[in-house]
């Protein structure tokens, strides 16, 4: 009877439990259904508050409920470049917006292509005569380039600016993996395929380095020509040769090393940046020291959107590695993009295409989904127009040859023509631990690519011979994209990655422009006054739980981090992703498409103040 009387009890608090849930939801779905929109008032005035607690992007990836809920504290906001740029936009032409006030402290970065075309979208705002204000307590090479664009850049008295450029070291498996007994089978074509060294080498190889360096001096004297152009008078050079002299000089004050070489214009802490703010603008609460008015982001942005439903210049956005299947946000899922473009054509109405590529490439077979369904579109008489982004390598270069017109900037990463597959087998680690293994085969390629003796030589051969029809194929497909001899392609190609200044010089892309240039272009070609053509961004929009994800995430009250705080926290940031790439490689297709030495196709959603554990990535990777 009491066990009865104990299961009775316990159904009855199940129920209660699971009716409190249900409520909760159900107010909280309400709550957000009512408040996930903020909108403008016409009659607020203020600055534009752009207060980036996390990376910009070409696509956010939405996070799910359960790593909201299971993170122990907020996740990084990722921030939609276009949102961003409209919104500064917008903010020019608008006397509501009387200045901006650009909160970098734990800004996370972006693409540099990206941050340049939010840069002059604050060179707009400035054009109309309205401050541009940008504060830190530490400006890294992708907040600086942000804050050149500035008509004020403040930083906090215990701050400095750390310019590093790009480059870096990178993390090589095979002593690991001979340990191990862990055989990387790899099939490439390309001199420069330098995606799988680190399965099969130590260190890098002479062409990986080459290569390596004249990407990474193409793209730091671009972001240096840029810095220049907006800020003449910051001595960026000067400032990193002679860092310690100038530092001696300055007494050891980083702040005033940073004012004497001309990068920031004002030394103060976060309220004096408000007080001078609120003489700008007018104080929203004049017993609160540092309180200026502001016009919040998330409410602009929602007052002026970036797409017009109606607009009949569609815009396909491929963003993130691209993989097989379906995906969500931040990730470029091939069904999902040809389904979003077939939805696009559906409407009716579409004159032209704009492909928007942000990607270093993934899935050979993926890319060649999203290429023939843009071939599709084309073959209705659409033109078709591409704008890349900070990166459009690799496979996302594949997806590239179906434009009638390739957008890219300087800074843009392309090119990696070319095509490799990794098979892992485990035969070393089974003799390590003393285990065999043997079977029989009805045909030679029966259980091929074996995983525990290695793929046979027939089996070698055959995956070989398939790497080579892809990337002759690819190799094809440039040539007749561009115009171009196949012999002239093979001698830019070999999976080569290049900066977009070289790329347009070498024939891979058209002209430089954003990707506002692209919409008109694609605007002429459909006949279409560029002034008049409207673009529509051919993305699902985001339900309730996602607009209120997004709002819960990015909390901006977290302490001001130092400048130690941050450099300390790269090098685990560097490892974690290494295992992260390192991982992805081996669990995604055998044949890829893909630019690993691009970088990350974008920053990852992560507990603020958190960093991510490299063990348990470590482990993932060894488990494979």
């Amino acid at each position: 009877m009491r066990f009865l009387t104990f299961v009775w009890r316990f159904l009855v608090g199940l129920k209660d439990m699971l009716v409190l849930l249900f409520m909760l939801l159900f107010f909280g779905a309400l709550y957000a259904a009512l408040s996930a929109s903020p909108r403008v008032g016409t009659g607020t005035r203020g600055a534009l508050l752009l207060d980036l607690s996390g990376p910009i992007v070409e696509q956010p990836a939405t996070p799910g409920a359960f790593s909201l809920l299971t993170s122990g504290s907020s996740l990084t906001r990722q921030y939609r470049l276009r949102d961003i740029v409209h919104a500064l936009r917008t903010a020019a032409t608008d006397d509501r917006v009387q200045a901006v006030a650009l909160d970098l402290d734990i800004f996370a970065g972006g693409g540099e292509v990206a941050l340049s075309d939010v840069g002059a979208a604050m060179d707009a705002v400035r054009r109309a005569d309205k401050p541009v204000i940008a504060y830190s307590s530490a400006y890294t090479d992708d907040s600086y380039q942000l804050a050149a664009h500035a008509s004020e850049i403040w930083l906090n008295p215990l701050g400095t600016v750390l310019l590093r450029g790009p480059g870096g070291s990178n993390i090589y498996y095979k002593g690991l993996m001979d340990k191990l007994g862990i055989t990387a089978n790899v099939y490439r074509v390309g001199t420069y395929k330098a995606a799988v060294e680190p399965f099969t080498r130590s260190d890098m190889s002479p062409e990986a380095r080459q290569a390596a360096q004249a990407l990474g001096d193409s793209l730091w004297q671009s972001w240096v020509d840029e810095v220049h152009r907006v800020r003449p008078k910051a001595q960026v050079g000067d400032y990193i040769a002679t860092a310690e002299a100038r530092l001696a000089q300055a007494g050891g004050d980083l702040a005033k090393t940073a004012l004497e070489a001309g990068l920031v214009d004002r030394i103060g802490d976060r309220t004096d940046f408000g007080d001078r703010l609120a003489q700008l603008v007018g104080a929203k609460d004049k017993d609160v020291p540092g309180s200026f008015r502001t016009i919040p982001l998330d409410a602009w942005i929602n007052s002026n959107p970036a797409s017009d439903d109606d607009g009949t210049i569609g815009v396909l956005t491929i963003a993130g590695d691209i993989v097989d299947g379906k995906a969500g946000n931040g990730t470029a899922g091939a069904e999902t993009i040809v389904n979003r473009l077939n939805e696009g054509l559906k409407r009716g109405n579409l004159k032209a295409l704009v492909v928007r590529i942000d990607s270093p490439g993934g899935s050979v077979l993926a890319s060649d989904r999203i290429r023939r369904a843009i071939l599709h579109a084309k073959s209705k008489g659409l033109p078709v127009v591409i704008s890349m982004g900070s990166v459009a390598a690799s496979g996302g270069y594949w997806v590239a040859t179906t434009g009638d017109k390739i957008f890219a900037e300087p800074g843009t990463i392309t090119g990696s023509i070319g095509v490799f597959g990794i098979v892992p087998s485990f035969q070393g680690t089974l003799a390590k631990l003393g285990l065999g293994a043997d079977g029989v085969k009805a045909t030679p390629l029966s259980g091929e690519p074996d995983p525990l003796r290695g793929p046979s030589a027939e089996a070698g051969r055959l995956i070989q011979a398939t790497v080579e029809d892809i990337y002759r194929r690819f190799v094809g497909l440039v040539a007749d994209a561009r115009r171009l001899p196949p012999e002239r392609v093979e001698a830019i190609a070999e999976g080569r990655v290049w900066a977009g200044g070289t790329a347009h010089q070498l024939g891979l892309v058209d002209s430089f422009g954003s990707l506002d240039d692209a919409v008109a272009e694609a605007a002429r070609r459909a006949h279409i006054a560029p002034q008049r053509a409207r673009a529509v961004f051919l993305e699902r929009k985001p339900g309730i739980l996602e607009s209120m994800l997004t709002s819960a995430a990015g909390d901006n009250s977290q302490a001001e981090p130092d400048a130690l705080t941050r450099l300390a926290a790269q090098p685990r940031l560097t490892l974690a992703r290494a295992f992260e790439d390192a991982q992805g490689l081996l669990d995604g297709p055998v044949l890829q498409a893909r630019c690993l030495e691009c970088g990350p196709a974008a920053p990852d959603p992560q507990p603020q103040g958190r960093s991510r554990s490299t063990l348990p990535a470590l482990l993932a990777l060894l488990s494979r």
